[in-house]
């Protein structure tokens, strides 16, 4: 039943959730007037007390919706998916802009590979912002993405598109998510688990607009997405070996942790600093074709200046794994206390 083919030819609407979008979000709307079809819905939920969010869709002629208080994007996207007429839901953020041959993709996906339940795609290699960060950040996603195995265990809710009927049978996005956070990665997890084919279709593009500083990337990073995602890899028992889950990454975790144990120890023996040389030119190896696709694209110094952020990355990434983890067992240990009790006053 669920690989049927969807013998209906696909209709598509798209689903914004947008919280004080600004600038980006009026790119956001420009680019769907410029590529949009005339036969594709837009719907925009404004999450919350946002008069300039409500303001610019009304400019651009989209349907919207006013929601009373800010609940999140989980909870505006189901409710933007329940007004919708289409039968296939493409949601995109609000902070990106869709290219001439987004839509298209959406609609080849689906009529081509009638077998799947979601597609989705990737950020361009053009980032809308010109700062090193954001330049780095978008970049190393579009680069991950483009890589990644085609077989998808996960959604994405800022480029992903999912038939209606599968949508509305699990429910949805899980609106516990009060934050923009892993509610699309759940979602994802509850497709595979029931046995659903997410494809990412690596024509699909969108442009990312976001600006990235050094503050809202690692707030973004540990709290809103590596702590959250370690209690539902928890939850799931499923580290799967791809994305930025894959085997490079998890031992290039190990080696940056490494390394820094041999620097702190280099400070009371010199030798350790020969063990830091070489687990430095392990990680240099490992991830040499991250560091090629930034000096191709970008130029030696841009490459140069992203080896220590990426490694950085590693190091927060696999501290938030280790505080997760510590709070999945923390928690399970204090559930299972009362019942060790009981069982041991009998």
């Amino acid at each position: 039943m669920k690989n049927e083919p969807l013998l209906i030819e696909p209709s598509i609407s798209i689903i914004i959730p947008v919280y004080k979008g600004g600038e980006s979000f009026r790119k956001c709307l420009s680019s769907l007037a410029q590529f949009a079809p005339a036969n594709v819905e837009v719907i925009v939920v404004v999450d919350g007390e946002d008069d300039d969010s409500w303001q610019i869709a009304q400019e651009f002629g989209v349907k919207v919706l006013k929601l009373a208080v800010n609940a999140g994007p989980a909870r505006a996207r189901n409710i933007g998916a329940r007004a919708a007429k289409g039968n296939i839901l493409f949601f995109i953020d609000a902070d990106v802009a869709i290219l001439p041959n987004s839509i298209t993709q959406v609609e080849v996906a689906f009529h081509r590979q009638p077998g799947i339940a979601a597609a989705i795609g990737s950020y361009d290699d053009e980032p809308g912002e010109s700062n090193f960060l954001s330049q780095y950040k978008n970049l190393l996603h579009h680069y991950t993405h483009q890589t990644a195995n085609e077989e998808a265990f996960t959604f994405w809710g800022a480029c992903g598109a999912i038939r209606r009927e599968v949508f509305f049978s699990l429910g949805g996005f899980n609106e516990s998510y009060r934050k923009p956070c892993i509610e699309d990665i759940e979602l994802g997890y509850r497709l595979t688990r029931a046995g659903y084919k997410i494809r990412l279709c690596k024509d699909l593009q969108v442009k990312h607009l976001k600006h990235w500083g050094v503050v809202s990337l690692l707030k973004a990073e540990v709290f809103y997405r590596a702590l959250p995602w370690t209690q539902l890899i928890w939850r799931d028992r499923q580290l799967n070996n791809d994305l930025n889950l894959g085997v490079s990454s998890r031992l290039s975790v190990i080696l940056v942790f490494s390394l820094l144990g041999a620097f702190i120890s280099s400070l009371w023996w010199a030798g350790f600093l020969a063990v830091a040389i070489v687990l430095s030119l392990l990680l240099l190896t490992i991830n040499a074709s991250v560091y090629h696709f930034f000096l191709q694209k970008c130029g030696f110094w841009f490459a140069l200046r992203v080896i220590p952020w990426h490694w950085f990355y590693y190091l927060y990434s696999g501290l938030a794994f280790a505080i997760g983890t510590i709070q999945h067992l923390s928690y399970r240990w204090f559930l299972l206390r009362p019942s060790v009790s009981t069982a041991s006053s009998k």
